[in-house]
């Protein structure tokens, strides 16, 4: 079974094999971004406040995620090695290992955001209008995590694998149940109360934990490419180092990205509720980009790891020149449409304010010009980490928000006295320049020689 696997991502047209890997993570990614957008759809209903509330949580949301979200990343990396190697029972074991540390990380987050809610809500400057519907949503939401993190495993092991199918089918029945769960739940129907805001939150957490149960069984049962063991599950101190040296930087990047874009909410939220609603509403419409993006990163991470796994060096670096050529093309035009639709899209989650509509819209507008930029620096980051050079991925996602984006958005908003645009603009230029960085760093080839060098990996003990 695994041969055809090694044949078709370690072999033949690289376009294609990309593209096969790429586009349903980039359409499983859109469905689980869903999730927000859906509750922001509804909540928008209840007023600009709701939708508030949600966009406050959901930065402090990502950054609690994101601590863990490298381990799975890690598993994706080493997965694929050892598929491109055509060794299984590394690729069992290592899946095994993957899922147990997942799980005791869930656990200790879940309880720590938990009982940290309502200090956190304090620190990011939610205002006495939306501070308890903002823990509260929190709260809700972090009885999830274990569940969010069983399945997020479940989707990187079987990326790592090429088996990018199967997440597919499990994320599009739960969008819609959630879909379903979203109205009952915050409105309420019948005998079951409408927990307004928090009812977004119990709906995300009762599909996730279908999601996380579905998810565990096809990995126990071990028909599609991947079976794990409790066996397995126990703290191998060899495993758990080179998870943690894939594993730290990638929390690292991820994490400190969640911490800058917490804290551009405290410099948002200076400017009123208003403006927290307008850039919601245009953080949720670049999620439709940053989704693809890192879907496509995810592919090259997979493709890259598999080459590299299968030891076709330059096969890899192949690899990156295609995905970093549709990233950039791709994402362009991509941003040209969300500019010319920037006004209705608004509209469509904030129907009944102006206001709203209008700073939103100019938010997306300028934010779609970098949009290329975005997606050749994501490009970038996944070959560097295929290649298990996760510290670059980590470093040039540092610069491009805590050295450019929120200086810039402190500077150009207060000491320029650009207000709420100014905030707009770090977000192309600090896109702009991260790209250029990324791919400039990719062309020193400087990750070719860690990997030439670092063959110990391939050489695991069995």
């Amino acid at each position: 079974m695994s041969t055809p696997k090694k044949n078709k991502y370690t072999e033949g047209r690289i376009l294609s094999s990309l593209v096969s890997l790429a586009l349903p993570i980039i359409f499983a990614n859109i469905l689980q971004s869903a999730y927000q957008l859906i509750d922001t759809f509804w909540l928008g209903r209840i007023g600009a406040d709701a939708v508030a509330a949600v966009s406050l949580s959901f930065p402090l949301l990502f950054l609690v995620l994101s601590i863990g979200a490298g381990l799975t990343l890690s598993g994706t990396v080493m997965v694929a090695r050892y598929q491109g190697a055509n060794n299984q029972k590394m690729v069992d074991f290592s899946s095994s290992q993957s899922v147990f540390l997942i799980f005791l990380t869930s656990i200790i987050l879940a309880v720590g955001s938990y009982f940290s809610a309502g200090p956190l809500m304090k620190v990011i400057g939610a205002g006495p209008d939306i501070i308890e519907d903002s823990v509260t949503y929190f709260r809700v939401s972090s009885l999830g995590f274990v569940f969010l993190f069983i399945f997020f495993i479940f989707q990187s092991l079987m990326r790592g694998i090429g088996n990018v199918m199967m997440p597919v089918y499990i994320v599009l029945c739960t969008v819609i149940l959630n879909a379903v769960l979203d109205p009952l739940f915050i409105y309420g129907y019948g005998s079951i109360p409408g927990y307004g805001v928090a009812g977004a939150a119990v709906a995300s957490v009762i599909t996730q934990a279908v999601a996380a149960t579905i998810g565990l069984f096809i990995l126990f049962r071990g028909n599609n490419g991947i079976k794990i063991a409790l066996s397995s599950m126990y703290f191998n101190m060899e495993y758990l180092k080179r998870t943690f040296n894939l594993g730290l930087p990638a929390s690292i990047e991820q994490s400190t990205r969640a911490l800058g874009m917490t804290m551009m909410m405290v410099i948002v939220t200076s400017f009123g509720s208003d403006i927290v609603a307008a850039y919601g509403i245009g953080a949720r419409m670049l999620s439709f980009i940053v989704v693809p993006a890192l879907g496509l990163g995810i592919a090259t991470t997979s493709l890259v790891g598999q080459n590299i796994g299968a030891l076709k060096i330059k096969r890899a670096e192949k690899v990156a020149r295609m995905s970093a050529k549709v990233a950039f093309f791709g994402f362009t035009g991509l941003g040209l449409i969300m500019f010319l639709v920037a006004e209705p899209l608004t509209a469509f989650f904030i129907p009944d304010d102006p206001q709203v509509i209008q700073d939103g819209a100019l938010f997306i507008k300028i934010m779609s010009v970098s949009f290329g930029f975005l997606g050749l620096q994501q490009v970038m980051n996944g070959t560097f980490n295929g290649a298990g050079f996760t510290k670059a991925s980590m470093l040039i996602s540092i610069m491009s928000l805590w050295v450019v984006r929120f200086p810039l958005a402190y500077i150009l908003s207060y000491k320029l006295d650009m207000g709420p645009t100014g905030i707009w603009w770090s977000f192309p230029i600090s896109n702009l320049i991260a790209g250029i960085v990324a791919f400039a760093y990719f062309k020193t080839g400087y990750w070719k020689k860690r990997v030439i060098r670092d063959r110990s990996f391939l050489t695991a003990h069995e």
